[in-house]
């Protein structure tokens, strides 16, 4: 018989007390993490779930910036002649067409009537500027309109210093317009800028977007995710599901088989994005989780009137204990007796006393049984061993 070490006696006591511990506390552990709401709590609350799901999971450094004109963009207007300034068409704000007349200008020279000069538009765009009015001299140094062609527009990114190694020509990232009501544009970075900034410690990235609408305006905030990986096949769930302090993160996850029942359930996170974030363990794909309204389900669980053992009871069509755990043979006979519901606790404590002495009883065979062992061991050893 080879020898036990008494590491091994503490590990089976561990064992078998974390055994007996989970058994005693599951049932109520689920009763504590679940939150039941009705059909009008669940408007109210306006809750709204999504599958969680493995996905493409991008990191990605953020950044803030502003909307700007494209400098080869802007065209100006001018006369090629001195005169005076007998019509005008456009005026701020105005959206033209190329070639269309934007001014005439009565020319210098001589003639009756004199010379009129049409200066036509030389591109499509919008007037941002003017600086002219009727009657007004012209000379051929100066600019009358100002236009420019708005349907791209750069999206000019504060790359930190820090994060800017990782960002090339070509990478990726999704861009967000506060002003627009928080729609995602993608696009690529095109160049960088001329200088970093040296109190902010960034760098600029520039990105060419459309604007086919004109809502994109000079210097609108823009918000930037720049792409620097990705990687596949990962478990995240948006950033909205996870609440709780740093140290205990939870999300609630719909009961699979009660109506309106939602489980808080710890979970492991680890890398996020400006939408997902990484779940390690916790959840599982498939699992409904709750985005809208998770905030709220935390306060939500008094209140609703409805308990785990009435939910589980219509759900089941069978009785419960008030844990939601199942009724045990003694209990289901002291119902169908007629017993009154103190008689029913009385059994149901004397069940549970019968239960914890059962479990130190095996306990305690166990252990009996290991010291046993180790006895004989050193009963053994000492034979074998010759006397001085």
């Amino acid at each position: 018989m080879k020898y036990l070490h008494p590491t091994f006696t503490l590990l089976v006591s561990a064992l078998f007390s974390g055994a007996l511990f989970a058994q005693e506390s599951g049932d109520s552990n689920r009763e504590a993490a679940t939150v039941i709401l009705d059909e009008t709590a669940v408007k109210n609350l306006r809750i709204e779930t999504i599958v969680a799901e493995e996905r493409e999971f991008e990191t990605t450094v953020f950044a803030i910036g502003r909307i700007e004109e494209i400098p080869a963009n802007r065209f100006a207007i001018s006369s090629r002649i001195s005169g005076k300034t007998v019509e005008v068409n456009a005026f701020v704000g105005d959206h033209v067409k190329k070639g269309q007349v934007m001014v005439k200008v009565e020319s210098r020279l001589p003639g009756d009537p004199p010379p009129i000069i049409s200066l036509k538009a030389s591109h499509d765009g919008l007037v941002i500027d003017s600086h002219v009015r009727i009657g007004q001299p012209v000379d051929p140094e100066a600019e009358l309109l100002d236009i420019t062609d708005r349907s791209e527009m750069w999206a000019i990114a504060k790359i930190p210093e820090q994060a800017a190694s990782g960002v090339k020509i070509g990478t990726k990232a999704h861009i967000r317009i506060p002003a627009l009501g928080g729609v995602l544009i993608e696009a690529t970075v095109l160049r960088y800028g001329v200088t970093a900034d040296r109190e902010a410690g960034t760098i600029e990235g520039i990105f060419k977007i459309p604007n086919p609408d004109g809502r994109l305006y000079p210097g609108m905030r823009a918000e930037f995710s720049i792409v620097i990986s990705s990687r596949s096949d990962v478990l995240a769930v948006p950033r909205a599901s996870v609440q709780g302090d740093p140290t205990k993160r939870v999300v609630y996850v719909k009961d699979f088989e009660l109506p309106n029942a939602f489980v808080r359930v710890p979970v492991h996170l680890g890398e996020q994005n400006e939408e997902y974030v990484e779940v390690i363990n916790g959840v599982f794909p498939g699992d409904d989780v709750v985005t809208q309204g998770s905030y709220s389900l935390g306060f939500a669980g008094d209140g609703s009137g409805i308990s785990l053992k009435e939910a589980l009871d219509a759900a089941h069509g069978h009785e419960h204990n008030e844990d939601g755990s199942e009724l045990t043979d003694d209990q289901k006979e002291n119902k169908g007796s007629g017993k009154t519901e103190n008689d029913q606790g009385g059994g149901e404590a004397q069940s549970g006393l019968l239960g914890s002495n059962k479990a130190l009883l095996i306990y305690g065979g166990i252990m009996t049984l290991i010291t046993l062992l180790l006895a004989q061991q050193l009963w053994n050893k000492r034979k074998t061993t010759p006397s001085a």
